[in-house]
């Protein structure tokens, strides 16, 4: 394949699976700037990665997922490790919460709330699952077996129903 061709599959993939590498991006960085620095780095990972893709040995979008995910695992563990001094200003909101307005808006600031205190890897499923993935997409994403990802996935519902009952 030539680089020209290589260059274009990827751009093509970029620009349709651009909206799911954001929603990963948000889900792991509360800050606008932090969001956009974690879907370059996804972007830049997965460009070093398109050449090694194989279409036959997994679904694109699973393997889109794996790289995003294990990208924004890692470069969340590294914030941690190395956190950055706070920026002068007002203070930063506690998550990044979508701009809606109405009787639903406090229930989904609620659960993004409850969404933030999950581990890096519970963080994962629930993504995955409000993007509709089945338990066979979830565990070629993850690697692990369908059972776990049915086990795990019970376990993060009835950790987030504790959170969303408990006192903030």
């Amino acid at each position: 394949m030539s680089a020209a061709s290589l260059s274009s599959d990827f751009l093509a993939t970029l620009n349709q699976f651009q909206p799911l590498l954001r929603r990963v991006a948000r889900m792991y960085c509360p800050d606008a700037d932090d969001q956009q620095d974690l879907y370059q780095e996804i972007v830049l990972q997965l460009w070093r990665a398109w050449p090694q893709y194989q279409p036959g040995a997994a679904k694109l979008s699973t393997w889109l997922y794996r790289v995003a995910l294990n990208v924004a695992i890692s470069n969340l563990r590294q914030r941690t490790r190395h956190p950055t001094p706070e920026r002068l200003g007002p203070a930063l909101p506690e998550v990044a919460l979508p701009p809606d307005t109405g009787p639903d808006a406090d229930d989904l600031a609620e659960l993004y709330r409850a969404i933030k205190r999950l581990s890096d890897v519970e963080k994962a499923f629930v993504l995955l699952y409000l993007e509709e993935r089945t338990y066979e997409e979830m565990a070629d994403i993850l690697g692990i077996t369908q059972n776990n990802v049915r086990v795990k996935m019970h376990r993060v519902q009835d950790k987030l129903r504790q959170l969303l009952t408990q006192p903030a």
